[in-house]
């Protein structure tokens, strides 16, 4: 088994607040559910920046057969096509959404009937470039709330009113329609961005989502006052950000390649993980702070993994990142993904660091999962398990891409408990609007080996006693690495990732992966703790 080498990390204990127990088993207290696996950002040939050997059948192939994932949005660039889903020339492009009706609904509709992938949950989803941001991931649905499926007709009209493709690239019945109803297009400014999420929220409101992806890849494309704005225009849309950041292949990881300098410090990746959910105290912690249900994913932004000529991208789906969510029995389909995904009953991972996690903070007055909520009188003491379990081997490969696996058993090294203060919404117009901090937010303790105990079906299970004096909100943080890892870690802390370079190629791309599965990590979305009746 290949380890990465790691140094020994120190325990503490701060405001003595935490008296630690350890157990052999949890009950997790869900009598009936399923976790699953999937990936909400994924692009076949039909993107303009992907490549032809990423056609629809082989990405399905690496993200079910290969890599065992439960469920997947096929997220295509909402521009114009130019290949069908093999990867053949049209006779001209077409915006996409054509496209994604012509080819890539019917595909899949016919690999999951003729019984390929007949227990997967598969549907079309797009990626949009917002007006003034960055890119946002989209997907609306329409039918019966037992049998929903991707709107074709809905993401057309998306993609004319909130797009800059030229007018006369859509077919012209089409077009004539879309400027009756649209005379103005919505496709330049942040005020049109939100026009979009309007538009969601009023015409598919319980059946649609959008995330934020990549959301510090590039300087100046959003704010916390964006995400504020984006989250009160639409709490049931947009409540999600892609923190665990795909492109994890590319020589700066996760494709984050603005200027070294310490001016771009926020555009960088920390151990994969976009700053955004990385810095603790920073931007996710300040909207959780305000008791926004806002959850982080992760994804692989699958275009291609190494091409003909060594450039390489992003891993395969369910290959490097995956977001585990947890189903309740009878949700399932669309309707059932998209309410656990609401719930925020899910954790992020890369390299499989773990592939369980049950992690609840319990009361007098019950127990409160990841994306739930209890409440208890102040100055009570709650308790908090964390209680998750490793693969005996992840998808690690030496060479990369070589299909060898390099039995590597991911270890964590330590897990932090991460705690911050809830102390409501920042008003719109207020200076707390622009606040992208919460200087309560702090690690609480830091559990390892010492910590923890095994129980017979492999899960390491840790308990902690916390007295709760205001409402806050409780997270996990995990990884493999040792505290002060030079040039990874300090003081627990990830540090910002490194670019990998060189001129020869195999040496550049195993270098990459070697940089990735050097450094691995979790993160869990956050139990809240009310102080109150």
């Amino acid at each position: 088994m290949t380890r990465f080498p790691r140094r020994a990390p120190h325990l503490f204990l701060l405001g003595g607040v935490l008296a630690l127990s350890a157990c052999g088993s949890s009950d997790s207290g869900d009598t009936s559910g399923k976790w699953t696996a999937g990936d909400l950002h994924v692009h076949t040939t039909q993107s303009d920046d992907s490549r032809t050997t990423q056609t629809l059948d082989f990405v399905l192939g690496k993200a079910f057969a290969t890599y065992k994932l439960d469920w997947m949005a096929i997220t295509n660039h909402l521009r114009s096509s130019k290949y069908d889903n093999d990867g053949k020339l049209l006779a001209a492009p077409v915006p996409f959404a054509y496209g994604m009706e012509s080819y890539e609904m019917p595909r899949v509709k016919a690999l999951q009937a003729n019984g390929t992938y007949a227990d997967k949950l598969i549907f079309s989803g797009f990626e949009w470039d917002t007006p003034t941001h960055d890119h946002i991931g989209v997907a609306l649905f329409e039918g019966p709330e037992n049998a929903l499926s991707t709107s074709a007709g809905g993401t057309k009209e998306f993609q004319y009113a909130f797009t800059t493709l030229a007018e006369s690239a859509f077919p012209a019945a089409d077009a004539a329609r879309f400027k009756a109803k649209y005379p103005q297009r919505f496709n330049t400014t942040a005020s049109d961005a939100l026009q979009a999420i309007a538009w969601l929220k009023t015409n598919y409101p319980t059946t649609s989502f959008a995330t934020i992806n990549h959301p510090s890849r590039n300087p100046g494309k959003y704010t916390v006052q964006d995400f504020r704005q984006m989250n009160d225009l639409a709490p049931d849309v947009m409540f999600m950000i892609e923190g665990m950041v795909g492109n994890q292949m590319e020589p700066d990881r996760g494709g984050y390649t603005s200027a070294y300098t310490a001016a771009n410090a926020p555009n960088r990746t920390y151990g994969g993980t976009d700053w955004v959910v990385a810095q603790v105290g920073g931007v996710w912690d300040a909207l959780l702070g305000e008791g926004r249900r806002i959850w982080n994913i992760a994804d692989s932004d699958s275009h291609f993994e190494i091409d003909a000529a060594s450039n390489s991208s992003g891993y395969y789906p369910g290959e490097y990142s995956k977001n585990h969510v947890w189903q309740e029995s009878g949700a399932t389909g669309v309707a059932g993904l998209k309410k656990s995904l609401r719930d925020g009953r899910m954790f992020g991972v890369f390299g499989d660091l773990i592939d369980a996690l049950d992690f609840r903070v319990s009361g007098s007055t019950g127990s409160g999962a990841m994306g739930q909520e209890i409440k208890v009188p102040a100055g009570e003491r709650v308790n908090v398990t964390i209680r998750f379990k490793s693969p005996a081997i992840n998808n690690y490969q030496k060479p990369v891409d070589s299909g060898t696996i390099g039995n590597m058993k991911p270890v964590v090294d330590h897990v932090d408990l991460i705690v911050g203060d809830v102390t409501g919404k920042a008003q719109p117009g207020t200076a707390a609007y622009a606040v992208a901090t919460n200087s309560s937010t702090r690690v609480v303790r830091r559990f390892t080996a010492a910590d923890w105990k095994a129980d017979g079906d492999g899960y390491f299970t840790v308990t902690a006693s916390v007295e709760v004096q205001k409402s806050q909100y409780f997270r996990l943080r995990g990884t493999n690495l040792g505290t002060d890892v030079p040039g990874l870690t300090a003081n627990g802390e990830p540090l910002a990732d490194r670019q990998i370079s060189g001129a020869d190629n195999t040496a550049r791309v195993n270098a990459i992966n070697e940089r990735n599965y050097a450094s691995l990590w979790f993160y869990s979305n956050p139990v809240f703790v009310g102080v109150g009746s």
